[in-house]
């Protein structure tokens, strides 16, 4: 008996092989294995949109050796994850092994237990060809569009944009941010509160209701009236109002409130949470105990829960909290519309491994993810909190003062997981008592636009609006900071001068296609096909004919911004004549009007409508060739140093990091380079002469662990920025801030 499974993670792999034994040997695709081409559209529009997939040029190896093992396999088994992006690994692999093996199963498993996975292999089923053209129409809509539209932005603006279609509108979305907040008009407002005091416990009231009227004071003679009004009246408690008020638990995480957590708690990107959920899912060794899967799978919208589950999670509250921690019933909670129900939430595989004790076979990370997940669900199973409220209505002539305070009477679920509110006690007092004020105190305040986005609240905006599934939140920001259309500053997204731009010109041209209605009705569209609802070529056929036509009038009407100049009062320093402002790779500029006679160009700011020149940046730095100071400019590869006498001299230098040369002995500093292909690296100044070389950013930090001069920051799609001890003995690592 000889068995082959297919899984597209080498993790998932090996924990895979010590659930199953012998007679089974594991596979990893290590993700997709066939795409559309990147040279050509490969779709072929006419042919019903039929799509053109090729072996991925780094996975024809891999393909090979999962044929030669399906041929000598009984039965071969497709496990990749339970979701469209898995069923397309699922199926790619199948067309390419269905003439060399005619017994393929399919095996899906919602967590990786020993359980699970048993049950799973005996029960395989057929692929599900609904789910694969859900994910093969997602594939073909975002090909259409940014293959489509990009060649448009690279006449009208510059070459190597691109236009995707659901990362565009996530973009709108903070374009549409930062326009509100720049154009947010501050408006003044007042408040008024009174400080009593009653057996040396002093507390506030504030004023609520004139005349039975909202109070709404707009300005500081609004407020000298008030404060006249309160001139030597007596307080008097009008009403008092004790009632028990309950706290019901937040339902268990689905993939965008356990991203929202991540950032809110730990400051974890979107990409970081997910790469770190996915290794809890795939597997981690815990020494003893063997290898487990300890969470459910992470992209997810629903916040059901298996009934198993519940039932273990139940008992484990009653165990260690106690009964009256532990409702009558389970918690069930709504799920929001379009949900997979056949999914489950995320939530820890057994109760076997509280955090606290496998702590020591995770990262830090991973301990605090873990940690996050596990409290989560065990207390969207606990019993509500409730606290004894108290609302004490205070009187003065026609002015109504409230002061509240509460008390927690039952902690409930926030034992486990939640923020405690502050609450704030109130003396014994009765209705009909007089008090006298201590203080009376306006305080002057203004309203505030709403906030910049920031990772977490930005995916709960997607998922409010109906942007995007849970696969795909992640990839949405990795995307558009990527493209340099979003730039992120103290966790805050904000978006870039060419952001703003690409989607102004996008929003025109195409109001219909990045626009958040239809983009959620697409995804409920793609949702129908999944459910064997909708068929996928009409669907594209009802698509393409209104956006091709779309296509072809921005080809005309789309502002070329690459051939726009707009002069300015300024005039060239080289050779007086009029400099204008255009777009480059890095945004607007200055250039002269006499190019390419005379290349002169300077940054600026527009300040208050009028242009103001950047001065150039001069440094104490000479330059090597002839010893004049060397400037700061910004060239296709960033800032760099460069002559002051150019055009003379055209001596140029890369800027330091701050750090000096680690190698011993060596007094140069460590500089960003490029090599012959383009790609960015590090190495030291005073090459030819030092040799040190590195392609991961040194960090002027000392290693913790092995006290080594210098750590390296590494970027990977995967775990996002990381932070690591170039010693190879060392395991020093951790995410970045």
């Amino acid at each position: 008996m000889s068995y082959l499974v297919i899984v597209e993670s080498p993790a998932k792999a090996r924990t895979l092989e010590k659930y199953l034994g012998k007679g089974y040997k594991v596979k990893a695709s290590v993700g997709h294995v066939k795409d559309l081409p990147k040279s050509k559209l490969g779709v072929d529009i006419k042919n019903d949109f039929e799509p053109e997939y090729k072996v991925l040029k780094d996975k024809k190896k891999i393909l090979s050796e999962i044929k030669k093992a399906a041929e000598k396999a009984e039965k071969v088994f497709l496990a990749p994850d339970p979701d469209r992006e898995g069923e397309a690994i699922a199926w790619h692999i199948y067309e390419e092994l269905k003439k060399t093996n005619k017994h393929i199963f399919r095996v899906s498993f919602n967590q990786i237990t020993k359980q699970a996975v048993v049950k799973a292999f005996e029960e395989p089923k057929d692929l599900d060809k609904d789910r694969y053209n859900a994910q093969q129409t997602r594939r073909i809509l975002d090909r259409l569009v940014g293959y489509l539209i990009s060649p448009v932005l690279w006449d009208k603006v510059r070459r190597g944009l691109s236009a995707g279609r659901v990362q565009s509108v996530a973009l709108r979305l903070i374009v549409e941010r930062e326009k509100e907040i720049k154009e947010f008009k501050h408006e003044e407002y007042w408040n008024i509160t009174a400080l009593f005091k009653k057996n040396s416990q002093e507390f506030e009231a504030r004023l609520l209701k004139i005349e039975d009227k909202k109070a709404e004071i707009k300005n500081e003679k609004e407020v000298k009236k008030i404060l006249k009004d309160l001139e030597g009246n007596t307080f008097l408690i009008n009403k008092i109002e004790n009632k028990e008020r309950k706290k019901k638990p937040l339902p268990p995480h689905i993939t965008s409130t356990l991203q929202q957590d991540g950032y809110n708690r730990y400051k974890f990107s979107a990409k970081r949470t997910m790469a770190l959920a996915q290794k809890l899912y795939e597997g981690i060794d815990l020494g003893d105990f063997g290898t487990h899967g300890l969470i459910t799978y992470m992209r997810t919208d629903s916040t059901r829960a298996a009934p198993e589950a519940l039932s273990a999670v139940r008992n484990h509250v009653q165990d260690k909290y106690g009964k009256d921690f532990c409702p009558t019933e389970p918690h069930v909670y709504k799920a929001k519309k379009g949900a997979q129900e056949a999914h489950e939430c995320i939530r820890p595989t057994t109760f076997e491994f509280e955090p606290e004790k496998i702590k020591k076979y995770l990262s830090a990370e991973e301990f605090k993810l873990y940690g996050l997940i596990w409290n989560r669900f065990v207390a969207s199973q606990m019993s509500e909190a409730i606290f004894d409220q108290t609302s004490i209505d205070i009187m003065n002539s026609s002015h109504l003062f409230r002061a509240t305070g509460s008390i927690l009477k039952f902690e409930g679920f926030l034992k486990v997981f939640g923020d405690r509110e502050d609450t704030a006690t109130l003396p014994l007092l009765q209705e009909k008592e007089k008090l006298e004020a201590q203080k009376i105190n306006p305080s002057q305040h203004f309203t505030q636009p709403p906030p910049k986005f920031n990772e977490g609240s930005l995916v709960k905006e997607l998922e409010s609006n109906g942007i995007g599934r849970p696969s795909t939140y992640a990839a949405i920001i990795s995307n558009i900071l990527a493209k340099k259309y979003v730039e992120k500053e103290e966790g805050r997204l904000f978006p870039t001068e060419l952001g703003i731009l690409i989607s102004d010109l996008l929003v025109k041209s195409f109001p219909d296609l990045f626009n958040v209605e239809f983009t959620a009705r697409m995804e409920g569209v793609l949702d129908e096909i999944e459910e064997g609802k909708a068929d996928w070529r009409k669907t594209l056929h009802e698509f393409y004919g209104p956006f091709e036509e779309k296509v072809q009038k921005a080809k005309k009407e789309m502002k070329n911004v690459k051939g726009e100049e707009t002069p300015t009062d300024h005039k060239c320093p080289k050779c007086q004549g009029t400099m204008v402002i255009k777009w480059g790779r890095h945004g607007k500029f200055l250039a002269c009007s006499n190019y390419p006679e005379c290349k002169s160009t300077t940054d600026f700011q527009e300040v208050g409508g009028k242009i103001k020149l950047v001065k150039e940046e001069m440094t104490d730095e000479k330059c090597e060739k002839c010893g004049n100071p060397m400037l700061v400019k910004r060239g296709r590869f960033g800032k760099f140093l460069a002559c002051s006498k150019y055009p003379e001299c055209k001596s140029t230098k890369s800027i330091s990091i701050g750090i000096a040369c680690p190698l011993e002995g060596c007094n140069g500093s460590v500089i960003q380079r490029r090599s012959r292909k383009g790609r960015m690296f590090f190495g030291c100044s005073n090459y030819p002469k030092c040799t040190f070389v590195s392609w991961n950013k040194p960090i002027p930090e000392k290693c913790p662990d092995c006290g080594a001069p210098y750590l390296l920051e590494k970027i990977t799609k995967k775990e996002g920025t990381t932070i690591y001890c170039h010693v190879k003995e060392c395991s020093y690592k951790r995410a970045a801030a």
